[in-house]
């Protein structure tokens, strides 16, 4: 008999499909202890940390400090400041900006502090995400989900993924970057989807899920965004009065349902126009808009660029 899927579990894989990453700065430590790293908030960007040797303590302002140790893994989905020490409670520290100033996607780095305590070895990385392509759901992820050991080897395509990434030894040649990008890609996405289950068993942990007419609307606007919806009918498919489903759907979700349904909607158009041959003129229907003018004045506001300068990767001007 197959297993019944939820409304949660809906709306959590869709909330892992739009994850395409538009670069990668991947770094690997060589640290001995005292040692604290700093990291400014990243826009547009996970964060990823994984234990290769030793172990390590993460915290963030207003949050309880994490100890992770070898083959553990952390993801900060939206790139919030934290702070990475070999002590919970170990002051001063460096920023990470000063040590590894040349963070550009595409590029690599070495750590090294010689502190003459125990040593710990870790692959961190900065993976870039397209912004539009990011969902509400997304945003409102805790900030930070941690795999325990045990978690990672549970996940072996995760598990070996990881270790060939933060291997010295890792395969150098033509496609390289391309190649780099994808696997981190893949190891955000096998990170997320164990983590994600725990969120749907946990509604309480990700608020939205734990509102039947809330969750219920996101899944309909992730799902079924090219139909004609309103406010008021969106509002009336999930049994709320309008202004009850504008005002829970603000706190919960963090931004107003139109937007949010613009959102998707501009997400996908943009995926149609970036990775597929069907005609511009056939997008708008494809997406929910009855109105080509529409369309476009709605996808220039979004993207600051209209659907022809998206298709030719043009830059907008300054």
């Amino acid at each position: 008999m197959e297993p019944i899927q939820t409304e949660s579990d809906d709306l959590l894989s869709e909330l892992l499909k739009p994850l395409r990453l538009t670069g990668v700065f991947d770094s690997r430590w060589h640290v001995s202890a005292p040692w604290a790293i700093e990291g400014d908030a990243e826009q547009s960007c996970a964060i990823l940390h994984y234990i290769v040797q030793g172990g390590c303590w993460v915290s963030g302002e207003g949050q309880t400090p994490v100890e992770l140790r070898e083959g553990d893994l952390a993801v900060f989905p939206t790139g919030t400041a934290h702070r990475i020490a070999d002590r919970a409670d170990r002051g001063g520290g460096l920023r990470l900006g000063a040590v590894l100033p040349e963070r550009l996607p595409g590029t690599s780095g070495e750590l090294k502090i010689e502190g003459g305590g125990p040593e710990s070895r870790l692959l961190c990385a900065g993976l870039h995400y397209d912004a539009s392509a990011a969902t509400g759901l997304y945003s409102a992820l805790p900030w930070a989900l941690v795999l325990d050991r045990t978690q990672v080897d549970n996940e072996p395509l995760l598990r070996d993924t990881l270790r060939l990434l933060a291997s010295t030894q890792r395969p150098v040649g033509p496609g390289d970057r391309l190649i780099t990008l994808r696997a981190f890609e893949m190891a955000l996405v096998l990170a997320l989807r164990p983590l994600l289950r725990e969120i749907a068993d946990n509604p309480a942990s990700l608020p939205v899920l734990s509102h039947p007419g809330i969750s219920r609307a996101m899944v309909i606007i992730a799902t079924r965004f090219a139909e004609p919806w309103t406010i008021e009918s969106l509002a009336r498919e999930v049994g709320m009065s309008r202004s009850a489903f504008t005002a829970a759907f603000r706190e919960l979700v963090g931004e107003a349902p139109a937007r949010h349904l613009t959102g998707r909607r501009m997400q996908e158009a943009a995926r149609l126009l970036g990775e597929t041959s069907l005609p511009q003129s056939a997008v708008p229907q494809r997406v929910g808009y009855r109105s080509a003018v529409g369309f476009h004045l709605a996808f220039r506001k979004w993207f600051d660029r209209t659907p022809g300068e998206y298709r030719s990767g043009a830059v907008p001007a300054a």
